[in-house]
């Protein structure tokens, strides 16, 4: 490990060169985070339209059922219970998933983040990990974070910069600019 990292990243904050987060991971930014992957990836979109298509055609042929009549007793309640799960998936699969993080989250406890020139230095009081632009070179923005990406087809790899966690709001600005200047923006 380099002796002079903490000073180096110090000296990139007062250069203005880099942006300092620090927040807590909550469950509703993964669950946040999850939506936006699945909004802007077209893995993402077609799961949720196969779940929306698949859901929608149960519903259907349960209700069907129940007005023609002439299915065997029980089918249609199997179409409906079937078409409300998948339903639910979309409705709340990204807070389903994020709810099964919880205890990780809980551990990591708060999260100070680096972004500078290099990449993004995230440390916790359960780990320290050093992000390199190759490896999520894609982000998304919306109006309560930034969402790095991962370029394979499911963006399996994310990192959640809640703005939330700017120690000013001029860095908000200041930290786009490094995201643009280094990743692709979707």
């Amino acid at each position: 490990m380099d002796m002079n990292a903490g000073t180096n990243e110090e000296t990139a904050r007062q250069d203005g060169q880099a942006v300092e987060l620090v927040y807590r991971t909550t469950k509703a930014d993964l669950a946040h985070a999850l939506r936006v992957r699945d909004a802007r990836t077209a893995q993402g979109r077609r799961r949720r339209g196969v779940l929306i298509f698949a859901g929608t055609l149960l519903l259907g042929l349960g209700l069907l059922a129940l007005v023609d009549g002439e299915i065997a007793p029980g089918r249609p309640a199997g179409f409906l219970v079937g078409g409300a799960v998948l339903w639910a998936f979309v409705l709340f699969g990204p807070r389903l998933q994020a709810r099964a993080f919880g205890g990780l989250l809980d551990k990591a406890g708060e999260a100070r983040t680096v972004v500078d020139g290099a990449g993004v230095q995230v440390s916790t009081a359960a780990s320290q990990t050093r992000i390199g632009w190759a490896a999520q070179p894609r982000y998304a923005e919306t109006a309560e974070a930034f969402v790095m990406l991962s370029d394979d087809k499911g963006a399996v790899a994310m990192t959640v910069l809640p703005k939330r966690g700017v120690r000013e709001p001029a860095d908000v600005d200041r930290l786009r600019a490094l995201l643009d200047a280094n990743l692709r923006r979707i």
